[in-house]
C-alpha cells in the first residue's frame, strides 16, 4: 500500500516535485526534462527513480526512449498542485514546456503540410487499406462521422459517399485548404475540413455516431487525451476506429515521419480506450507489411455506452 507520509517527504525535494509537475498530463523522457530543466542526465534520472519507487511516477518503453507520466494518488493531487504553485521556477518550467510541445507541433506541421497533395503517391508507414476496409465492414449504419487527424482526407472522401455529413479535422492549415479544395471538385458539400487539434477537435459534445483515428493516434502529444475527447464527442452508442501502428523500434520515424509515439501495444491501446469510458472494445492486428521495417497494422473498435 502506497505510504502517503513516504510520498510527502518526496514531494517535499524542489527537484522532485517540479519533475512531478511537468509530468502531470504529460509523458516526457530524460532528455526532455533536461531541456526543460536544464538538468544533468544523472540527477533527473534519480530524481525519477525515487519517483518510481514511491509509485509517483511510471515509465513505458518508446522504442530506444522511456516516457515518463505522474501517477498521483487523488488524495495528493491538490497538495501538488499547491506546493507546485509556490516553486519560483514554475513559470519558468511550463514555459519552456510549451516551448518544447510547441517545437514537436511545428516539425509535425511542416512535415504535413509538405505532404500535402501527395498522399497516395508518397509511402506513409501503416496505411493499410486492406485493414481500412476490414474496420468499416464492422461499422454498418452512421450518419455524422468525425475523420481525426484526416490528412488531405482521402478517407474523408471515400466515407463522404455514404455518410450524410463527414467532419475532417487536421492540424494543418495546407491540409485543410487542399482537402476543402478536393471536396469542392468531387461535389461533396456533406464534407466539412475543420483546422483543429485532435486532442481538441472542434466538434461538439455528443455531435456524430463514428469517430475515426487513421494512423493519425501517434502523432498526438497526449493519446490518451485524443481518445478522451473522441468520447466526448461521440454520441451514447456511437463508435470509434482506430487504425494505428502496433509498437515497433524502429526509430528513424520520428525523423522520417515524425511520429511522436512509435505505435502502440494492443494491451496499452486496450487500457486507454477502457480508460476513456469505451466497452465492447475489439482490438486485433490487422496487416503486417511485408517490407522491412514489417510495421504491423492494429485495428480497434470500441463503442460509447
Amino acid at each position: 500500500m502506497q505510504s502517503i507520509f513516504n510520498s510527502l517527504k518526496i514531494i517535499s525535494d524542489p527537484t522532485r516535485l517540479r519533475i512531478l509537475h511537468l509530468l502531470t498530463d504529460n509523458e516526457l523522457s530524460v532528455a526532455d526534462l533536461q531541456e526543460i530543466l536544464n538538468m544533468g542526465q544523472s540527477r533527473i534520472s534519480t530524481q525519477l527513480s525515487r519517483l518510481k519507487n514511491e509509485h509517483l511516477a511510471t515509465d513505458r518503453r518508446a522504442g530506444k526512449n522511456s516516457l515518463y507520466t505522474a501517477t498521483i494518488p487523488e488524495k495528493l493531487t491538490a497538495i501538488v498542485e499547491a506546493a507546485a504553485s509556490e516553486l519560483p521556477e514554475l513559470k519558468l518550467d511550463q514555459a519552456a514546456l510549451q516551448h518544447l510541445l510547441s517545437k514537436r507541433t511545428d516539425k509535425s506541421k511542416e512535415y504535413f503540410d509538405q505532404l500535402a497533395g501527395k498522399f497516395g503517391k508518397q509511402y506513409v508507414p501503416g496505411r493499410s487499406w486492406k485493414a481500412l476496409a476490414e474496420s468499416l465492414l464492422k461499422i454498418l449504419n452512421y450518419d455524422v462521422v468525425a475523420d481525426l487527424g484526416a490528412g488531405e482526407g482521402t478517407l474523408s472522401q471515400l466515407l463522404a459517399q455514404r455518410a450524410k455529413k463527414v467532419i475532417a479535422v487536421d492540424t494543418s492549415e495546407k491540409m485543410v485548404e487542399f482537402g476543402t479544395k478536393l471536396a469542392k471538385k468531387h461535389d461533396l458539400p456533406n464534407l466539412e475540413y475543420r483546422l483543429g487539434d485532435i486532442s481538441a477537435p472542434p466538434i461538439d459534445d455528443e455531435a456524430v455516431d463514428l469517430a475515426i483515428f487513421s494512423q493519425a493516434l501517434h502523432h498526438a502529444e497526449r493519446p490518451a487525451k485524443a481518445l478522451n475527447e473522441a468520447f466526448r464527442i461521440l454520441q451514447s452508442g456511437g463508435a470509434i476506429i482506430v487504425l494505428d501502428l502496433l509498437q515497433h523500434n524502429f526509430e528513424q520515424a520520428k525523423e522520417l515521419y515524425y511520429d511522436i509515439h512509435l505505435g502502440f501495444s494492443e494491451v496499452g491501446l486496450y487500457s486507454m480506450l477502457k480508460e476513456s469510458g469505451f466497452t465492447n472494445i475489439d482490438i486485433v492486428i490487422a496487416d503486417k507489411e511485408s517490407e522491412p521495417p514489417h510495421f504491423q497494422t492494429l485495428l480497434a473498435v470500441a463503442r460509447k455506452p
